[in-house]
């Protein structure tokens, strides 16, 4: 953790009813690289030691209550009348704090640490800002908020698109919505601002301009780029977000020692862990939980979550790794092989068309084709061990709870139920039944009664 020299608290404002997401989950749970938007963000602002967090809810609050449990305090905003409204309903929760306040977005996740930290850096300069207002330059400024700044960063004027003259609207300079402001200053500035708009509605830009009447100075400060402040509204613009994460993650895992045979095609997870020398092939996606250790292989098309991979293991190709598993050292699955809470011990290998739940694989076992861990009767779970340098023969079902031994032989097309010792050989198949050119009649007799048949 890297907390700010001065003590601060954060509002993030989560009212919105999001009706654009068409959705009964709330906008702001929403997930990016499987991780909610409110996580995101709640995530950064950690990264700086909050002294105060609070949450500010409106539709669907039993839902962000339920996300954020007691890491915030919510504040409801009933009935919704704006940005400025909203920061309004946390006064309370931050009675008898005279820090600082920063004011964020739950749809705008991606605000960095780094950016909070110097906008409420800003708040402490030499002209102690009443406010600080985070700026952006997007390549179109489209209908958004102007600010009016000279060259050292210092606000004129914020200015709404439609209230804005020709000059104004020249200026690429747009207002974010996130703002910092020492506590006293922001509810006292609140207090004075009106909804004589055609919205009828308190926002929270009107404090910089009643602050600048007062003969108090305002600041901006810019950030890197118009991605890290991108509002998500609507599944198209989440899609829009998902791919920049996405493209921005892997390189990063490409910068950091990864390759990646077809960047495109491949997905992380907000906490993928990736070693050095690893190579992903093409259509691999990681859920979360995942660790990769340095030289692991994952072939295409694998789909990988709650997984621990170790140095040497190869994944893969058609290969599922679901919660749970853990790879230990130059361990192998193939093919079709699905693993869930389950232990392959160094050297062990599952080549082809096999599931293992709920299992311990000992090191160098072999895993045949098509075997199966039956490890679930419709009510409870049970676990199959199966030991070291021990062969299961293809077609294999072992009935868990069921314990195969070291170096013990369960051979092809055995059902097993029953423990099976260290070094054993274990058959469980019905006695074969031969019947001498009965295949050749069977073939005669059938053809002959088709031949009928045309005829009739």
């Amino acid at each position: 953790m890297d907390q700010t020299t001065h003590s601060f608290a954060a509002i993030i404002l989560a009212a919105g009813k999001g009706t654009r997401m068409k959705s009964d989950m709330h906008k702001v749970l929403h997930k990016v690289a499987g991780r909610a938007m409110l996580e995101h963000l709640m995530a950064s602002v950690a990264e700086l030691g909050p002294e105060r967090l609070a949450v500010v809810v409106g539709a669907g609050r039993e839902q962000i209550e339920a996300a954020v449990g007691d890491r915030a305090q919510t504040c409801l905003q009933e009935p919704q009348l704006g940005t400025g409204h909203a920061v309004q309903q946390a006064e309370s929760a931050l009675a008898g704090f005279s820090g600082d306040v920063l004011v964020l977005y739950g749809d705008v996740p991606f605000v960095r640490a780094a950016t909070m930290r110097e906008m409420l850096e800003r708040l402490h300069g030499e002209d102690s800002p009443a406010a600080v207002v985070l700026g952006f330059e997007p390549e179109d400024p489209l209908a958004y908020g102007r600010v009016i700044a000279d060259d050292d960063g210092r606000i004129l004027k914020m200015v709404e698109y439609k209230d804005a003259d020709e000059s104004e609207r020249a200026c690429h300079l747009c207002n974010s919505g996130l703002l910092a402001a020492r506590a006293a200053d922001l509810f006292a500035l609140l207090a004075r601002v009106g909804n004589d708009n055609a919205q009828g509605e308190y926002y929270l830009p009107d404090i910089v301009n009643i602050a600048i009447a007062d003969g108090k100075p305002c600041a901006v400060i810019v950030a890197d780029s118009a991605d890290e402040v991108a509002g998500i509204n609507s599944r198209a613009e989440l899609a829009e977000a998902e791919a920049r994460w996405q493209s921005a993650r892997r390189l990063r895992a490409m910068d950091e020692g990864a390759t990646l045979i077809a960047p495109e095609t491949v997905f992380f997870a907000w906490d993928t862990q990736l070693g050095r020398d690893v190579t992903i092939e093409p259509n691999v996606f990681f859920g979360p939980g995942v660790t990769v250790a340095d030289n692991v292989l994952v072939r295409a098309n694998s789909h990988i979550e709650g997984a621990k991979l170790a140095s040497g293991v190869k994944v893969g190709p058609f290969a599922r790794l679901r919660p749970g598993t853990v790879m230990e050292e130059d361990s192998f699955v193939g093919n079709f092989v699905e693993v869930k809470n389950a232990v392959l011990h160094e050297g062990a290998k599952a080549s082809h068309l096999t599931y293992l739940g709920d299992a311990t694989i000992g090191a160098g076992a072999n895993i045949g084709a098509g075997t199966i861990t039956c490890n679930y009767d419709g009510y409870f779970k049970y676990k199959t061990v199966i030991g070291e340098r021990a062969f299961i023969g293809s077609n294999s079902a072992l009935v868990a709870p069921v314990t195969i031994g070291a170096d013990a032989i369960v051979a092809a097309g055995s059902t097993v139920s029953r423990d099976v010792a260290p070094g054993e050989l274990r058959m469980v198949r019905a006695e074969q039944l031969v019947k001498p050119g009965w295949a050749d009649r069977f073939h005669d007799a059938m053809k002959k009664k088709k031949e009928a048949a045309k005829k009739a």
